[in-house]
């Protein structure tokens, strides 16, 4: 059980976890004490650790930058103990993680593949951006996704339908991927050296942050009709993003949503942060999101794109 989030889909210890292909049997990605065909230089042994810690405790990692952030634990109780003792960790408490997401990127760099980490609430219109996305690079850069979800391949589907390489892992109970799932799919999936491997990640704006998958950027999703308040409310993901990509723009005269103000909220929580809005509907904005994939794929899956030189907001 994932413990830092109450999910029961981590590495190594969830056999509910699978990786499914269209007309295959599903495999287990994470059953413990079984063999694994991966061969994306993880270790194998099943003392997995790297989430052995307790979901209260204030942590706040940001893999994007190559470390952890720590913060130190809320006041623990210890038996017999009248007064609360702070504990400071200074342990990297998601480090088996961390290996496996090292040896994805390793794998990815050397053949050139861009990965992004794509995340989100659910319905911000992750896949119905994707769908758009692939119809339109497609012919000129190649395109792969790993789909997230707790259950169903309905979003797999809708994207193989594209043409475009893509295979499904299911958490079951887990509420975000990890660095051994992707390993996995990347395994099964073999994405063309120098393509865009795209990782649809489970919708949730809190869990996916905390976890490297071995990506080069982060790019997350917020639909206007989420309400602009969510960059302070969630901080630890858009804390961790490289990119906010508004959507949804197209609905902007019938919601009440401050574009203005939402920026504001991520630059507060993330100085850095690019930002793009887009409709997939209409195709607002959608050039600008086509160019920082470009350079993203450019950058040969080993860092994000240069930052933007300004926001490009389709929906003022």
């Amino acid at each position: 059980m994932c413990r830092v989030c109450g999910c029961s889909a981590t590495a190594g210890d969830n056999a509910d976890a699978r990786v499914a292909e269209p007309g295959a049997p599903q495999h287990h990605a994470h059953a413990p004490d079984r063999d694994h065909h991966h061969d994306h230089g993880h270790r194998h042994h099943h003392q997995h650790t790297a989430h052995g810690h307790d979901h209260g405790h204030d942590y706040r990692h940001d893999h994007r930058r190559g470390g952890v952030v720590r913060a130190p634990l809320n006041a623990v109780h210890a038996p017999g103990i009248g007064q609360a003792r702070i504990i400071q960790v200074e342990q990297d408490i998601l480090a088996e993680n961390d290996r496996y997401a090292a040896a994805n990127r390793a794998r990815l760099k050397a053949a050139g593949i861009a990965a992004l980490n794509l995340m989100s609430g659910p319905g911000a219109g992750k896949t119905t951006l994707l769908v758009r996305t692939i119809a339109d690079l497609g012919p000129i850069l190649p395109i792969a996704v790993i789909e997230g979800d707790q259950e169903t391949s309905f979003d797999a589907e809708r994207i193989r339908a594209t043409g475009a390489a893509t295979i499904q892992i299911n958490t079951g109970r887990g509420c975000h991927l990890d660095a051994h799932m992707v390993g996995h799919a990347i395994d099964r999936l073999e994405p063309a050296p120098g393509s865009l491997l795209i990782i649809e990640n489970v919708g949730n704006l809190v869990c996916p942050a905390g976890f490297d998958l071995g990506e080069g950027a982060r790019v997350v999703l917020l639909s206007v009709t989420e309400g602009d308040d969510k960059p302070l409310k969630y901080p630890d993901m858009f804390h961790a993003a490289d990119l906010l990509v508004v959507t949804k723009t197209d609905l902007m005269p019938y919601v009440a949503f401050d574009l203005e103000r939402c920026i504001g909220f991520a630059r507060r929580v993330n100085p850095g942060i690019d930002v793009l809005t887009v409709s997939a509907t209409d195709g607002a904005g959608l050039d600008a999101w086509y160019d920082w994939l470009k350079r993203a794929a450019a950058a040969g899956g080993t860092t994000a794109p240069s930052p933007l030189r300004e926001t490009v907001p389709a929906g003022r």
